[in-house]
Formats: structure tokens, C-alpha cells, sequence
């Protein structure tokens, strides 16, 4: 499957990766409506918290909205979310977001939009095992 990759050891808090993600998934610049967070302070140390694919998340779905795709990616079927964020709270890795403009939840879905805007080289896209 394909997996957002991090080396948060190496990240300067640019935070193009975030603004990427919005634009790539909203169409603006809005980091609440991002699916990648980085965390920290000017000089770091950073953490980035991004959905590592899992699939934990499925399980939860009352209405089986959430599924993998060909690449083993989860995705949201619109049509089927009721937008009761039951799997925004069950996220064990908090990688599952919702905006108020919306009413269902977002979440990385290895697009690559963000490894691309890295000016640093710490995000990549890497094909793991299941």
C-alpha cells in the first residue's frame, strides 16, 4: 500500500506540506483544513502528524463508508458518510480531521501534493506490505 513517510528529524516547520495539502484538498490555504499537522516551535524540534494508512479506522465506520482503495490507501465514500466522526475519535494516531464546513471528515490520502512542496526532503511516499 502507499504510506506518507516522515523523517521529522530533518523538518525546519516550513509548513508547505500543509499549505499543499489544503490547497490540494480544498481548493484555499487553510491549515485547519489540512491532513497533515507539524507541530513545534521556530527551531524545532517538529512533529508530523499524518494518517500512516492503518485501516483501523474502517472498522468503526457505522455505515462502511471508509474503505482501501487499489493502493491500499483509505478513503472516504462521501456518499455513504453520515458525518458522525466516530472514526475521528477512534484515529489512534489523531490523523482523521474535520472542519466545520464540512460535514464529513478528511484525512491523507497520499496524493504526494506535500512530498512535492517540501523544500527539505522530509516527506516521501513509500509502497509497504500490508
Amino acid at each position: 500500500m502507499r504510506v506518507l513517510m516522515t523523517r521529522p528529524e530533518i523538518c525546519k516547520g516550513v509548513r508547505a506540506c500543509v499549505t499543499a495539502c489544503s490547497k490540494y484538498l480544498f481548493k484555499e490555504e487553510n491549515p485547519e483544513k489540512s491532513a497533515i499537522r507539524v507541530d513545534g516551535n521556530p527551531g524545532g524540534p517538529f512533529t508530523i502528524q499524518v494518517c500512516n494508512q492503518c485501516g483501523e479506522c474502517i472498522a468503526v465506520c457505522p455505515t462502511q463508508a471508509l474503505y482501501r482503495d487499489k493502493a491500499g490507501v483509505v478513503k472516504i465514500d462521501k456518499d455513504k458518510c453520515v458525518g458522525c466522526l466516530s472514526c475521528v475519535g477512534f484515529c489512534p494516531h489523531g490523523a482523521m480531521y474535520f472542519h466545520a464546513d464540512y460535514t464529513e471528515p478528511f484525512k491523507c490520502v497520499a496524493c504526494g501534493s506535500c512530498v512535492k512542496a517540501c523544500p527539505n526532503g522530509v516527506l516521501y511516499l513509500e509502497n509497504v506490505n500490508q
